[in-house]
């Protein structure tokens, strides 16, 4: 065995021909000092021509999510960053979940003796019925619905764009989204070459996101012909509410321009403004003629049941041919996450009042942070306007009248990220928060209202979150001065 090391120094005159036989993979290669392996890239580096990226790849950039997360990884000064840019919910999973992730290898386990394998593309009827059994907890009829288990809720909206929009390339049939929208369903659209258009939702100065008039509404849909609209009763990211008499106008308008109503409800039951749950399993044909059919929602365990990285979803359909073709579609990915199923599917055999308990814990818990971390942020800076408590685990902070004018989130969360910093009881922290303006898709020449907005998860423990006002305030009065 063979090693080269820093010392043989006639290795940089050598040529690639020449070199590549010497090292077979049996071969050990100690890189133990870094200017000799850059010497050496270099060498080699201009005398290979590299296969290109696709143009794809080459315009992919982190998501807006995930960009402060990145860039504070980066550091070496040992700040700590309190990071609410991401949905990661640090809260524990269900009781019955936490048994079975405990005990895969009891007596009752399918995996006791350490056996994992493919379950069918569909998912494991448990699983399945797991996801009904929580909708009827919510009180809502699940006769006639089909259930399809996915690597996450992102996965589902994967397969809804394909089973929805228009062929790939082309601007036929587009996914309607309605604006501040899920930055995934953007990326899920480009990822599979189908185009998007938006309606824009606008913040007011009250903190609430208002829709267009339903005529607006109406006339991107005659203007541009969606295949489907998404609709996010529980919005992420704005903690917009989108109540039953919202929803019920938007699936008229679905069936009478013949277009799929797609509803995620990741966060369904997260809502505090004491009106009844919202869903589009609520929507009845008494209330809507012709809806039967021409509904679809993207379900998660991830926020609800605090399982983010068990990467369960469910695409649910009252559609049996829709349901037939995306199971199809899916058997290249041959099936979702065999032990993930098994621990998400304890829910199947939980209590509607234990299920509606740990709803209601919930709706407590972030209903308190909210309001709490809302009203200190806007005592701290006067003139902010964050967005209405009413739903889900963000807020969005807007800054349009206390910035610069020519203020830019993106450069404010790269700053918290890369160098901003504040003494907080005599500890250096920073803050991490997401960027607004990929939450929008703005025509070319119209303002992104996303330029002074962030995005803020409720996922750290309380006495974490309540530190997110004092950090926020004293961050951005940092770097207006600059």
């Amino acid at each position: 065995m063979r090693v080269y090391s820093q010392e043989y120094r006639g290795f940089e005159s050598l040529t690639l021909r020449q070199t590549t036989p010497r090292l077979r993979l049996t071969d050990q290669i100690e890189w133990n000092h870094e200017p000799f392996f850059s010497r050496m890239y270099s060498q080699f580096n201009h005398r290979i021509t590299l296969a290109k990226l696709s143009q794809h790849f080459k315009t992919r950039a982190p998501s807006a999510i995930r960009l402060a997360q990145i860039e504070f990884s980066k550091r070496t000064d040992k700040v700590y960053a309190v990071n609410t840019a991401i949905g990661n919910v640090s809260l524990p999973m269900y009781p019955a979940m936490q048994k079975r992730m405990f005990s895969l290898d009891a007596k009752n386990s399918p995996f006791k003796d350490g056996v994992v394998k493919y379950t069918g593309t569909v998912g494991t009827e448990e699983a399945r019925e797991a996801f009904l059994s929580i909708i009827r907890a919510s009180g809502f009829n699940t006769e006639g619905l089909h259930v399809q288990i996915t690597d996450g809720g992102s996965q589902a909206m994967e397969l809804m764009v394909i089973g929805c929009c228009g062929p790939a390339g082309t601007k036929e049939e587009p996914l309607l989204l309605i604006d501040a929208a899920y930055t995934n369903y953007i990326s899920m659209a480009e990822r599979l070459g189908r185009s998007i258009i938006s309606i824009t939702r606008s913040l007011e100065e009250n903190g609430k996101f208002a829709l267009p008039d339903i005529k607006e509404i109406e006339k991107v849909i005659d203007e541009n012909k969606p295949g489907a609209m998404v609709v996010i009763p529980y919005d992420n990211p704005t903690g917009h509410f989108y109540d039953h008499e919202t929803m019920v106008k938007l699936a008229k308008l679905c069936v009478e321009k013949k277009i799929w109503m797609i509803s995620d409800e990741a966060y369904r039951e997260l809502h505090y403004t004491g009106q009844p749950a919202s869903s589009i399993w609520a929507i009845t044909e008494e209330e809507v003629p012709g809806i039967t059919g021409c509904r679809i929602s993207i379900e998660s365990a991830s926020k609800v049941w605090n399982a983010c990285g068990l990467r369960i979803g469910a695409l649910v359909t009252d559609n049996f041919e829709f349901h037939e073709k995306a199971v199809a579609e899916n058997t290249a990915n041959l099936c979702p996450n065999a032990i993930g199923q098994y621990i998400f599917g304890a829910l199947a055999h939980e209590s509607v009042d234990n299920l509606q308990t740990w709803f209601s814990d919930h709706r407590k818990y972030y209903k308190k942070l909210m309001e709490q971390m809302t009203a200190d942020l806007k005592n701290r800076l006067p003139g902010i306007i964050i967005s209405s408590p009413d739903a889900s685990i963000y807020s969005v902070v807007d800054v349009r009248n206390i910035a610069k004018p020519d203020f830019d989130a993106k450069d404010f969360v790269l700053y918290c990220a890369q160098k901003g910093k504040a003494d907080i009881n005599g500890k250096q922290m920073t803050l991490l928060v997401a960027p607004m303006a990929g939450f929008y898709n703005p025509k070319p020449g119209e303002p992104n209202p996303g330029l002074t907005q962030m995005r803020i998860a409720y996922v750290l423990p309380p006495e974490e979150m309540k530190l997110v006002p004092e950090l926020f305030a004293t961050l951005f009065k940092e770097y207006d001065s600059i």
